[in-house]
């Protein structure tokens, strides 16, 4: 949740760790902390309460901590409340020990009372406080040096964590280990950073190192050394980022998120180009063969938030072009279901970061029980990437507001191509009719480009939303799973309490909450299911709600319906979720900004969720 920096080379090192937390700052925003050691080997802390412009006023950007090697952390509370006591770093009495922390220790409590027993005195309610003291008594006990103290802290510890730490005895270096929690190591001219995202250091280097799972590394100026558990030198590989630093700015937006949507045209197109040869679907990349997918007998789809509601729709289009059944689950709930999964299953996980603690478990227990796994995640050389037997990067670039948008878009594209593909290689779809579909599907990101020119409209629509205390989206079938998420944007950056509902549910419950002026927001592109749609919108409009429609152009008879409606470009149906989440995120994004709110840094929410 939290966002680590680290610095070690012959610049100062506190400008250094104040950008990268800068681009961090959407995994945590509740208190933020830098420790710095200066050449003399002193070293100075500075924490700060709230977003990190509290740190760079108490640092003066910096300028007023010396030092070329330095460690930095912005926060999201787990254990703890947002306070400077409470902020990392944390270090062990005397600052032989120094370390930030990301993750949550299960058996802190445990742990605690031992080092209690042990004359250690604790200052903060956090867990890492615990951490960084257990190192230091193994530290202090066997004397055997700082790789040795973190593995065997290592071995007490249970739960997941990214670990950076500082020891007095050994200036210059910086070691780091993980469990579960990301962590990269980028190395260039002499200096070498450390980070929980690639943003943080894209600035400096795009060559970076994957720490393993149970594994530590000791950084160096130049230099890193990786160890295993049984605290044994390994070899890691280098590799590319092929993301540029640009794309980790907002290159002239008012907000990421605004430009991550405009963004959605030319991650859609790059994400479809690449797995595209010839002008044929190919999955070689991928790994996954037309010979597997004939054996296929179950789809489970398993993900969290934005990435579930992916699959929502994306099981709509699977079912629709193949015979395979598809489930669509919570990674959350899968992980602790006692369910038997089908032979010859496929489990899909999805997931933007590639390390999302609960979809991460999900792969685990699904490769444990002998079933083929597939990721669909965004980010090269992340957990699920790397554990998945096969991959299908989606090519979003970084997505650096909280509120995700143009990484669900091109999701939503690789679940359509994957329902291509399958529908094919199993002959359930002919080549001319895969064709068909492939050329449509490349007209998406100039009809997405499209719909953004009218933004300005959904931006004055926005404004009358402002003061809604509630909303409701409704649809039938993938206009139902768009709904979902427009639903989320609405909730998770607005405040406005947002439900979505499967329009046939509305008289099981949902329409006793229907009254004078409510907004109502139906989404109605599935042509098959739009006279059933309309006459939900109806039911809600008789008890005074305020109707919003979206749907395609030449359904116009909205019109004389809904308060204010909203058209898309026509395209096939199971393609229609792609345009028409458009001006839903836009309207999300419009009402927040009318409120005046933070759009990237919503409140209580943060970018990548790696504990459970």
């Amino acid at each position: 949740m939290c966002g680590i920096v680290g610095f070690t080379g012959s610049s100062q090192a506190a400008a250094i760790l104040l950008d990268g937390l800068s681009k961090l700052e959407y995994r945590g925003y509740d208190s933020a902390g830098i420790a710095v050691r200066d050449g003399e080997n002193k070293t100075k802390i500075v924490k700060a309460v709230g977003k990190l412009e509290e740190l760079k006023k108490k640092t003066n950007n910096g300028e007023a901590v010396k030092g070329e090697c330095g460690i930095g952390h912005t926060r999201w509370a787990t254990h703890g409340e947002p306070s400077a006591l409470n902020a990392h770093p944390h270090c062990s009495d005397d600052e032989n020990v120094i370390a930030v922390h990301n993750g949550i220790i299960e058996n802190y409590q445990e742990l605690k009372e031992k080092l209690l027993k042990s004359g250690y005195s604790f200052n903060s309610q956090t867990d890492t406080e615990v951490a960084v003291k257990l190192i230091d008594y193994y530290f202090k006990k066997y004397g055997l040096g700082p790789v040795d103290s973190i593995a065997r802290a290592m071995i007490r510890i249970r739960g997941s964590y990214a670990l950076c730490v500082m020891f007095k005895d050994f200036p210059g270096e910086i070691y780091t280990a993980r469990k579960e929690s990301p962590m990269i190591i980028g190395i260039a001219n002499g200096e070498t950073y450390v980070a929980s995202d690639v943003p943080a250091i894209l600035k400096y280097t795009r060559n970076v190192y994957y720490i393993g799972n149970m594994e530590i590394a000791k950084l160096e100026k130049g230099a890193v050394t990786f160890y295993n558990i049984d605290r044994e030198e390994i070899e890691k590989p280098l590799t590319e980022i092929k993301w540029d630093a640009e794309a980790a700015e907002k290159g002239g937006y008012e907000h990421f998120m605004l430009k991550e949507i405009h963004e959605q045209p030319k991650v859609v197109r790059d994400t479809i180009n690449s797995v595209i040869k010839d002008g044929r679907i190919d999955f070689s990349d991928i790994g996954l063969t037309d010979e597997e997918m004939q054996k296929i007998s179950q789809i489970y789809i398993v993900a969290c938030g934005s990435a579930y509601h992916v699959g929502m729709a994306v099981q709509y289009v699977i079912e629709d072009f193949t015979s395979i059944p598809v489930r669509v689950e919570l990674a959350s709930e899968f992980r602790y279901r006692k369910m038997t999964l089908v032979k010859d299953s496929l489990v899909i996980i999805i997931s933007q970061s590639g390390e999302t603690a609960d979809s991460l478990a999900a792969l685990r227990e699904a490769k444990e029980k002998g079933i083929k796994t597939l990721g669909i995640v965004n980010v090269v050389g992340s957990s699920i990437a790397r554990e998945a037997d096969n991959v299908f990067y989606t090519l979003a670039g970084p997505e650096i507001s909280v509120a995700t948008t143009k990484a669900y878009s091109t999701q939503l594209i690789a679940g359509y191509l994957l329902a291509l593909q399958f529908a094919v290689s199993r002959g359930e779809m002919t080549e001319e009719k895969c064709d068909e579909l492939l050329k449509e599907l490349f007209t998406i990101p100039d009809k997405i480009e499209k719909i953004l020119e009218d933004k300005e409209r959904i931006q004055w629509y926005a404004t009358k939303l402002a003061g809604a205390k509630d909303a409701f989206f409704i649809g039938r079938g993938i206009d139902y799973a768009i709904g979902l998420e427009g639903s989320l944007k609405m909730k998770e950056i607005s405040y406005i309490h947002s439900e979505a509902y499967a329009a046939g549910e509305l008289k099981h419950g949902p329409i006793s909450l229907i009254e004078s002026g409510i907004p109502v927001i139906g989404v109605l592109t599935q042509q098959d299911l739009f006279e059933k749609t309309v006459s939900n919108m109806v039911e809600v409009k008789s008890r005074g709600a305020s109707l919003m429609g979206l749907t395609t152009y030449g359904n116009y008879s909205v019109e004389d319906l809904a308060d204010f409606t909203v058209y898309i470009p026509q395209t096939d149906p199971h393609f229609a979720g792609s345009l028409s989440v458009i001006p839903l995120q836009l309207l999300g994004y419009y009402v927040s900004v009318a409120k005046g709110f933070d759009v990237d840094k919503p409140r209580n929410l943060a970018k990548s969720v790696t504990v459970e």
